[in-house]
Formats: structure tokens, C-alpha cells, sequence
């Protein structure tokens, strides 16, 4: 019997992308509000830490690996660290590829090195850095993992997903999955240009040994850069949410609070929040573009800050938004009543990590060859 396997599953992005194509991915996944929405979605799962799970229990019978590892990226530890971490953990992955059993000692060398460079804050006791180091590490080092299951299950094809700052080491399995006889895509994409109402940036991994891969043909297209004869413009927030307008800009959203957990909305100070809502009340709410990044902080930035993937409230301070779990989750692209499970901030963390199944579909079509059914009709 042959399986697909979606390691750190969350709460399903890419499950539902593969339902879309026919498929019913088996997913690993800890995280019991994950498990639990898992579970209402009827998504197949495996309640489990993926890096203490028995690769080799699924030798020979794992047709696809599926997979968005958690990775602690070290920017507050500088150039000069963040890049020694990357190169330990390539080192570990190449290891894990041909079977090693390093990773402790990696994670070792990992720590050593963010303690040189006195991450992430020299003030800090030697105790709390100690603690936040030990944490960083055993996140970061879980992008790895999926190396260890492509070395015991020999996947037909293998799709993994993460944030940009990933790329270099989905580059560095692609070169050997190339070794090992499959066709390899690595790159960037945006997922507003697949149709997610969202201008989202992530770095993925394509790999087949039965198919040759390339970048996913994108769908969409940004209309500020002038109009294309082919595809269509990027889906924007109103057209989404189902939000017209007539008169007004649009506003930047957030969604819910991280601290207060509520999922009533919100919108910058009283003034403003009247001003909205009545242009809302009188179907003038505009939305011209897609969301910008969807955070598992959980709120939404306002468009055009440097630092939206990093959060920060000064990136909500000016016009923000916050929106019900079903709006977020709209701007996702998953259906509006997919059963996310836990209180309001913890949906949200949910929606945040996923990855858009609009977005994930195109990537698994192309990583199995299955045709989408908008392209087959």
C-alpha cells in the first residue's frame, strides 16, 4: 500500500490542496489544536513529534512526502551568525541524507555558535539564554527532517515549503535529490499569484523521479504592473470577503489580538473605526489589493512595511483591522467554515502557519502530475 505523508501537517493547508487533486495525505502533527482541527476537517493524522518519529516504519510505502518544517530564522543574531547556523544545519542535512546519526552533535555546534555571537541578546542571564538557544535550535533543526524520511522512504516525489530565508537549504536537497535521480524545481513564490488573496512570499521544494518539474505556472497577476493577455488580475481583499466599495482607500487589516485572544474586530482608533464602519455599513469598504502577509502573531500588517514577516507593534499600530477566524482564513484560502478548533488567538496561530491550499495545490500538481481541474476542464 502506498501513502502520502505530510509532515507537520498543521491543521491542513496541504490536505486540503491534495483533496483537490484526489488525494488523502496521512499527517504527522503534535500540536493538539492542529490535531483536533485536523480531526473535524477528516483529515487522516498521526499525533506525533516528527522528530522522534521512526522513519523507516514507512520504508517502501510512501508514494509523496509532503512537508513545512518549523525554522527559527536568526536575523537578531547577525549576518555572521545566521549564516554559521545555515551551514550546520546543510551539513546536517546532507548527513541525514545518507543516513547519519549527527543530529545531536549538530544541534550542539548550532548552540555554540549562536552563543558566540551572543544571540539573541547579550543582556539576557546566562540561564534565559541558555533556554531561548536550546528552543531556537530544536526549532530550527527540524527543517531537516524531512531528509531523514526521504533517505528511509525513497518518496516518488517530495513538495516542502517554508519561509525565504529556507531557500539555500531546500537548495541544498535539491542537489542531492538531483544525485539520487530526481528532477528537482527550487524557488520563491507568491501565493497572490495562484489566486490566494494574499500577497504571501515562500520558498519551496519541487521533486519528482517520475516526472520532470518546473516553476508552477502562476494564474495571476499583479495589475499595478499593467495589464497581461494572459491569466487574471490578483484576487484582491474585497472581492474576497465579499467586501464592495465606491469611494474610500482601503484599510490595512490585523487579525485578532495576540495577548487578548478576542475575535471581535477592530480598527485603529475610535474615529477611524466609525469612519470604516460606516463606509462598510454603506458597501464602501475597498480592499483594492490582496491581504499582505497573514501572521501566526496573528495580526495582519499594514501593506508596504519592511518588517511585516517580523511583526512588531509598530507594524499594527497605523490603520489596522482585526478579523473573525473565518475572514483570516478566507485571506488563506481555506473555506470560511473549515472547522478550525481552540479559542480565537489559537485558530489564528493556526492559520498563520499553513500554507494556503489554493497556493499548495498548484505545487502538488506539478510535484505529481495529477492536473488540476480548472486546467483539465
Amino acid at each position: 500500500m502506498s501513502i502520502d505523508l505530510d509532515l507537520f501537517a498543521g491543521p491542513g493547508g496541504w490536505d486540503v490542496a491534495a483533496a483537490a487533486l484526489g488525494m488523502a495525505p496521512v499527517g504527522i502533527e503534535l500540536d493538539a489544536a492542529a490535531c483536533a482541527t485536523r480531526a473535524a476537517a477528516g483529515h487522516p493524522t498521526i499525533r506525533y513529534d516528527v522528530a522522534d518519529f521512526p522513519a523507516e516504519f514507512y520504508a517502501g510505502e510512501v508514494r509523496g512526502l509532503i512537508g513545512s518544517p518549523v525554522c527559527t530564522t536568526f536575523s537578531a543574531a547577525g549576518k555572521r551568525a545566521g549564516t554559521a547556523v545555515l551551514d550546520v544545519l546543510e551539513a546536517m542535512i546532507l548527513d541525514l541524507f545518507e543516513g547519519g546519526k549527527t543530529r545531536a552533535a549538530h544541534r550542539r555546534e548550532m548552540a555554540r555558535m549562536l552563543r558566540l555571537a551572543l544571540w539573541p541578546d547579550a543582556k539576557l542571564t546566562r540561564a534565559e539564554r541558555s533556554a531561548r538557544i536550546r528552543k531556537a535550535v530544536l526549532s530550527a533543526s527540524l527543517v531537516a527532517e524531512p531528509a531523514r524520511f526521504i533517505y528511509a522512504c525513497r518518496p516518488e516525489w517530495v513538495a516542502l515549503e517554508q519561509v525565504p530565508a529556507v531557500l539555500p537549504l531546500w537548495q541544498a536537497y535539491a542537489a542531492e535529490l538531483r544525485r539520487a535521480g530526481y528532477s528537482t524545481w527550487t524557488g520563491v513564490l507568491n501565493a497572490a499569484d495562484y489566486g490566494v488573496p494574499q500577497v504571501r512570499e515562500r520558498a519551496f521544494l519541487i521533486a519528482s523521479r517520475v516526472n520532470v518539474v518546473s516553476r508552477p505556472e502562476a494564474t495571476h497577476y499583479d495589475p499595478r504592473k499593467g495589464h497581461r493577455l494572459w491569466g487574471e488580475p490578483w484576487v484582491t481583499m474585497a472581492d474576497a470577503l465579499g467586501w464592495g466599495m465606491t469611494e474610500r482607500p482601503y484599510f490595512t487589516l490585523a487579525t485578532a489580538g495576540g495577548n487578548r485572544g478576542g475575535a471581535d474586530e477592530q480598527v485603529g482608533g475610535s474615529g477611524a473605526r466609525k469612519s470604516l464602519y460606516a463606509e462598510r455599513d454603506a458597501g464602501r469598504w475597498v480592499f483594492e489589493r490582496p491581504a499582505t502577509t497573514v501572521l501566526a502573531d496573528p495580526r495582519l500588517g499594514r501593506p508596504g512595511h519592511k518588517g511585516r514577516e517580523r511583526g512588531g507593534e509598530a507594524h499594527f499600530a497605523v490603520g489596522s483591522v482585526r478579523l473573525t477566524p473565518a475572514q483570516a482564513a478566507v485571506l488563506q484560502s481555506f473555506p470560511a467554515d473549515y472547522p478550525f478548533a481552540g479559542h480565537a488567538t489559537k485558530a489564528h496561530q493556526q492559520i498563520g502557519n499553513a500554507v494556503p491550499p489554493l497556493l499548495a495545490e498548484h505545487v502538488l500538481a506539478m510535484a505529481t502530475g495529477i492536473q488540476r481541474l480548472e486546467r483539465a476542464a
